[in-house]
C-alpha cells in the first residue's frame, strides 16, 4: 500500500470513528433527555400534608356525581358538581402535579353562582389512569376527550360549555380550541402558548444557555410522544375558534414567565377580536397564588417561611407527625380564601358570552 493510500485509509478510519463516536454521544444524550423528561412528567398526586381544602371539607353540602371516559389508552375519572344547576357547564382543566380537587374552592364558588361543573383528573393524575402525565400537550388531548364525552352524554350535551383552566390546564383550554367542539367561551389562567417554548424556558432556568444544545433532542422526544400534536399551539386555537377568550396571568408568575412563554405575552400573535386580557398584580400575582385573596396569599407565604425553618431543623426528611402538627395548626379558613375579584370577572365574562 502506497503512502497516499495509507493516508486515505487513516483519514477514512478517523472519520468513521468520529462519526461513530458522535452517534454514540447523540444516542446517550437522547436517552438521558428521555429519562429526565419522563421523571419530570411522572404521576401527579395530592400532597399528603397540605393547608389547602380538599373535597372532604365540602362533602356534606356539595354532592357530586362520578364520571369516567377514555383518553387514549387510559380511563380518566372526574365528577359533576352542582348537578341541578342549569346556567351552563364549566369544564375544569387542572394544572400539572395534582388533580381537579386542587381547585375545589373555585369549583364550589362556581356551583354557588348557578353553574354546573365538570371536573376531571388528567392522564397520570390522582384518580385517573396513566403511568405519568406524559408531557405538556397531554392536557389538551385530555380536554378533547372530555368534551367528546360531554357531547355524547344526553344529560350534558344540550348545555352551553365554558372552559376554565390553570397552567397546564390554562394551555389546554386554549390549545384545545384547535379541535372541533362547540364551546361558548374560555378562561385561561397562567397558561403557556407553546409546549416546546415552555419546556425550553424551564430547561434554560436549570442549565442556562446550554439548553439550546438540547433543543433537537427534546424536540425529537416530544415528536415521538405526541406526533402532530407535539407543539400544539394555544394561539392557533384562540384564533381559529373566534370565541370569547379571557387570558389571565399574574404579573410576578415565577413558573410561566409573564413576558416569556405565557399566552398573555403573545398579544401580537392573537387576531381573535373577542379576546380580553387581565393582569393580576399585588400579593397574589404568582403562579398559584393567583386564585387566593391577597390576605390568603400573604398568610400562605408566611407559612412557607415557617415550613422552611422546619426543613432547616430536620433536613429534607421532616417526620410525618411534625408535618401533620404544622398543618393542623394552620388557619385553613384564612389560607383558602378565594380571589373573588378574579372569579367575579370570569363569571361576568361567561355570562356576557352567553
Amino acid at each position: 500500500m502506497g503512502r497516499s493510500e495509507r493516508k486515505r485509509s487513516i483519514k477514512k478510519t478517523v472519520i468513521i470513528s468520529a462519526a461513530a463516536g458522535l452517534l454514540v454521544l447523540c444516542l446517550a444524550v437522547m436517552i438521558t433527555v428521555h429519562v429526565l423528561l419522563k421523571q419530570n412528567f411522572s404521576r401527579g398526586e395530592y400532597s399528603e400534608y397540605s393547608v389547602s381544602y380538599r373535597y372532604s371539607h365540602y362533602e356534606d353540602g356539595y354532592p357530586r356525581t362520578p364520571v369516567s371516559f377514555r383518553s387514549g389508552k387510559n380511563t380518566l375519572r372526574g365528577y359533576i358538581y352542582g348537578g341541578d344547576n342549569d346556567k351552563g357547564l364549566i369544564v375544569v382543566s387542572h394544572g400539572i402535579g395534582g388533580g381537579h380537587e386542587g381547585y375545589i374552592n373555585e369549583i364550589v364558588w362556581f356551583t354557588e353562582h348557578g353553574w354546573r361543573v365538570f371536573a376531571y383528573d388528567c392522564t397520570g393524575s390522582c384518580e385517573s389512569e396513566g403511568e405519568g402525565t406524559k408531557g405538556l400537550p397531554q392536557s389538551a388531548l385530555d380536554l378533547d376527550a372530555a368534551l367528546t364525552y360531554i357531547e355524547q352524554d344526553n344529560s350534558l350535551s344540550g348545555m352551553k360549555k365554558y372552559l376554565y383552566g390553570h397552567s397546564w390546564g390554562g394551555y389546554a383550554v386554549t390549545a384545545g380550541l384547535n379541535f372541533d367542539h362547540d364551546v361558548t367561551a374560555s378562561a385561561s389562567i397562567a397558561g403557556y402558548a407553546y409546549p416546546m417554548e415552555m419546556i425550553m424556558e424551564f430547561t434554560d432556568g436549570m442549565i442556562g444557555g446550554a439548553s439550546k444544545l438540547l433543543y433537537p433532542f427534546i424536540w425529537l422526544d416530544c415528536k415521538a410522544a405526541f406526533g402532530e400534536y407535539s407543539n400544539l399551539s394555544a394561539i392557533d386555537g384562540i384564533n381559529k375558534s373566534g370565541i370569547p377568550v379571557l387570558i389571565v396571568h399574574g404579573e410576578d408568575d415565577e413558573l410561566i414567565g409573564y413576558g416569556r412563554s405565557s399566552i398573555i405575552s403573545k398579544k401580537a400573535e392573537i387576531t381573535n377580536p373577542n379576546v380580553e386580557y387581565y393582569t393580576v398584580s399585588g400579593a397574589n400575582d404568582g403562579h398559584n397564588s393567583i386564585f387566593q385573596s391577597p390576605e390568603a396569599a400573604e398568610y400562605k407565604n408566611e407559612l412557607e417561611k415557617d415550613y422552611e425553618k422546619l426543613k432547616e431543623r430536620y433536613g429534607k426528611k421532616i417526620p410525618g407527625e411534625v408535618q401533620q402538627e404544622f398543618y393542623d395548626g394552620a388557619d385553613k379558613e384564612k389560607a383558602n380564601k378565594c380571589n373573588t375579584e378574579l372569579l367575579e370577572k370570569i363569571n361576568t365574562f361567561f355570562e356576557k358570552a352567553s
